[in-house]
């Protein structure tokens, strides 16, 4: 199966949101995953914040840090004026996902983010640089060649499953036919899984 992302040609840095972040850890490879990805990664401090120190995410993303494969960024004057415009000019976005859209702007750095709203903000705000998903990390062609395609296809499954990892609808089809149909039945994250699947719970235990 050939997978899709947008992320394969893009060299320069990225600036990733908390979302990012519990998919990458949910998955359990996501070491290997940020390990696989030629680009420098970054996320604000107020981004950082979000995570309770002591928590399973928070102590992931650390040992990120400690590896460097992740940096943590300050805001900029003029970012932060960009980070108060989206938290309080409505329809607002919360504090994370402003401060990645904040440093996406200031920097012309591409952001990585899975909420609907704070896409549409950063489409608005920065029309070159279509935001990047959480997917598109999964599915870097350096990413699936370093895991292997079985352990690529697990990784996206725990993202769905365990992190409730956001895609876009239009890719939907392809993600349950990698991961296969019976694990996408487990992922009541995916778009439109009532119409697909009925109103079941979750067959995993």
């Amino acid at each position: 199966m050939k997978f899709s992302s947008l992320l394969t040609d893009y060299r320069l840095s990225m600036v990733i949101d908390t979302s990012v972040v519990i998919n990458l850890h949910a998955c359990t490879y996501g070491v290997q995953i940020v390990s696989a990805i030629p680009n420098q990664l970054v996320i604000p401090t107020i981004a950082v914040d979000e995570l309770p120190v002591g928590t399973a995410e928070r102590n992931f993303l650390e040992s990120l840090f400690d590896a460097g494969l992740v940096a943590a960024v300050e805001l900029a004057d003029d970012e932060y004026q960009v980070f108060q415009e989206l938290t309080s000019i409505s329809p607002t976005v919360d504090d994370g996902e402003a401060a990645t859209i904040a440093v996406s702007s200031g920097r012309n750095i591409l952001p990585i983010i899975d909420d609907r709203k704070g896409r549409a903000r950063a489409i608005t705000l920065i029309p070159s640089l279509e935001p990047g998903w959480s997917l598109d990390i999964f599915n870097h062609a350096e990413v699936v060649s370093d895991l292997g395609n079985s352990i690529h296809a697990d990784a996206v499954y725990l993202a769905l499953y365990k992190g409730r990892m956001r895609i876009p609808s239009e890719r939907t089809d392809d993600v349950i036919a990698l991961v296969g149909v019976e694990r996408a039945k487990d992922c009541t994250c995916l778009p439109g899984y009532k119409e697909r699947f009925g109103p079941q719970s979750s067959s995993a235990t």
